[in-house]
């Protein structure tokens, strides 16, 4: 998309270039610190023109690459997150449960559900 903005691959490396010297300009006798913007800006330029890698020169094309693998990562990690479910069921429950079903094997799960909820109003 970014590459279709650009008339040629050239500006589109004319602008890694210039934000590279922007980035250099106010850090240059310090070391190097990147923020999460211009990590941002080069992961972008990246997925939309690979060939970007070779006009980079502040970082090596490998630490592009493995921030934009970092990234698809964590977002993964994120999508695949569990996102609630059923309720833990305590302890003494399970226990309770298990106790039944040993004493009464001819009892299934809807009489042993059923025992608990009398069990529970009995409380």
């Amino acid at each position: 998309m970014l590459c279709d903005c650009f008339k040629s691959q050239l500006e589109a490396e004319i602008l890694v270039l210039r934000h590279q010297l922007n980035v250099l300009r106010p850090r240059a006798p310090r070391r190097l610190h990147l923020r999460w913007a211009d990590r941002a800006l080069f992961i972008w330029l990246y997925r939309r023109c690979p060939r970007i890698l070779d006009a980079i020169r502040i970082v090596r094309p490998e630490t592009v690459v493995r921030w934009h693998r970092t990234g698809f990562a964590a977002y993964w990690r994120w999508k695949s997150r569990p996102l609630g479910g059923r309720p833990q069921i305590g302890k003494e429950v399970r226990d309770l449960i298990r106790r039944m079903s040993f004493e009464n094997r001819l009892w299934g799960a809807p009489k042993i559900h059923g025992e608990l909820l009398i069990r529970r109003r009995a409380l």
